[in-house]
């Protein structure tokens, strides 16, 4: 399986949102069933940016994990945010990193060859 494919096939929720034939946003949410969930991709196309559209992909990430969470699940979703784009998530309740709770979000790239 190519890492395309693998990317979409292996997600919890992928959202797309078109217009006509041109996709213009996505979001892309990973999250096997436990109690942590990854928001990834969120990208809107530029012509398109301050329309909402962001906005929707994200919330309606969120309400698919409250909707499919079990009675008494606690999920923590994290997210790398672009550099610049901390507030636009802050509006959905998400935290920058570090604070007194959490330390900084880390990140490695791994390759084989």
């Amino acid at each position: 399986m190519n890492r395309q494919k693998a990317g979409v096939e292996n997600v919890y929720m992928i959202q797309c949102v078109r217009d006509g034939e041109k996709a213009i946003g996505v979001a892309r949410l990973l999250w096997d069933g436990s109690y942590i969930a990854f928001l990834s991709d969120v990208i809107v196309d530029a012509e398109y940016r301050g329309m909402g559209i962001g906005s929707r992909l994200v919330e309606s990430c969120i309400q698919k994990l409250k909707d499919d969470m079990k009675p008494g699940y606690k999920v923590k979703i994290t997210l790398s945010s672009a550099k610049g784009k901390e507030a636009f998530y802050e509006k959905f309740g998400f935290q920058v990193r570090p604070h007194d709770n959490c330390g900084a979000g880390m990140d490695q790239w791994l390759m084989k060859e």
